[in-house]
């Protein structure tokens, strides 16, 4: 997969002209864990940095400002609104910027092939503040709108077909694997004794009514767990996350850093487990004596529990409250199979 002129957008600091309307942008967005994550990257001048989830631009931005004008930041993001967000970004901050309008997993793979090996790559998993509060866009159950959750409006798939065309079964499946929700049997009849459902506010009534009226007054709102596993297989998030950790791993430089913030533990996981093995030593059984098979960690933990954001900051922030930090400093290359030391 090649970079071309549709999926990017590159500019040269020298040749921008100032934009006051970016303050006005970043200002709707409030990054989570902002200061541990720069603190754990490390961001030095002329370094190249990825930002796979660009969203609003707030991690982006700290992280450009220390890069400098030698430095390079690329940004990633399917949703067609971050373009223009990104083009705000990069008429204001100091450092070369490069575009890439795709999911990070096709995002990656491009710069996989054109060999660019950067210094940092990060990603902020779930979604970004404006996607959930543009209430056309049909992701969150405080308001009615159309049944779409697309993170990329140029998919044709969106939550109305998944819960007007899937059996019940595979629903059931979906709110079970991605909401873990015990009470996904009954909320699926529901959904398809219902059908067809058009808007968020049918598909949180037919929630509500395949739950026991004890499960409806809990902790939360009794559609929270439904709505974030429908999203997830409307975009096909953890499928993108299995794909993305390897290629972004591959691509970083020796002494290279990588940096994960997930909102649940479906999202944080897998990452934790990728690092985990990264840094992991010798893979000989253990009822072996000595080590036999030479094997090296290529990474070195940066954070050996997840970071959560301070108590100062989840009162500001509620939407932070979830969140978890890893990272990792990659000290080698991979093994060639077979090879050992």
């Amino acid at each position: 997969m090649r970079l071309n002129a549709r999926q990017i957008e590159y500019v040269e600091p020298t040749h921008r002209p100032a934009l006051r309307a970016v303050e006005v942008v970043m200002s709707e967005h409030e990054p989570v864990l902002a200061p541990e994550l720069v603190s754990l990257l490390a961001p030095e001048p002329g370094q190249t940095a990825v930002d796979c989830t660009f969203g609003g631009g707030g991690h982006a931005r700290q992280v450009a400002e220390l890069i400098g004008p030698a430095g390079t930041l690329i940004g990633i993001d399917r949703d067609p609104a971050a373009k223009e967000r990104f083009n705000r970004f990069a008429a204001e901050v100091p450092c070369r910027t490069l575009f890439i309008s795709s999911d990070f997993a096709a995002g990656l793979r491009a710069l996989q092939g054109e060999g660019i090996r950067p210094d940092m790559v990060y990603v902020d998993l779930g979604m970004s503040s404006m996607q959930v509060d543009a209430r056309e866009r049909g992701f969150s159950y405080s308001y009615d709108a159309p049944l779409d959750m697309r993170m990329d409006t140029r998919q044709e798939f969106t939550a109305a077909n998944l819960v007007n065309e899937w059996p019940e079964a595979r629903i059931a499946k979906v709110l079970r694997r991605f909401g873990e929700e015990r009470h996904a049997g009954g909320i699926a009849r529901e959904i398809v004794r219902r059908r067809p459902l058009a808007t968020t506010g049918e598909l949180v009534e037919a929630i509500k009514a395949g739950m026991p009226a004890s499960a409806r007054f809990g902790a939360g709102h009794p559609a929270k767990r439904s709505f974030q596993a429908i999203r997830i297989a409307v975009n096909g998030e953890l499928e993108a996350l299995a794909e993305a950790l390897p290629l972004a791993w591959q691509q970083l430089k020796l002494g290279g850093r990588f940096a994960a913030i997930s909102f649940h533990s479906l999202e944080d996981r897998p990452v934790k487990q990728f690092l985990a093995e990264k840094a992991r030593g010798c893979v000989c059984p253990p009822e072996l004596p000595v080590c036999v098979c030479g094997h090296e960690p290529e990474a070195e933990l940066l954070t050996r529990r997840a970071i959560s954001p301070s108590p100062e900051e989840a009162e500001s922030n509620p939407r932070s409250r979830s969140a978890h930090l890893r990272a990792a400093r990659k000290i080698a290359e991979a093994q060639p199979v077979g090879e050992t030391g």
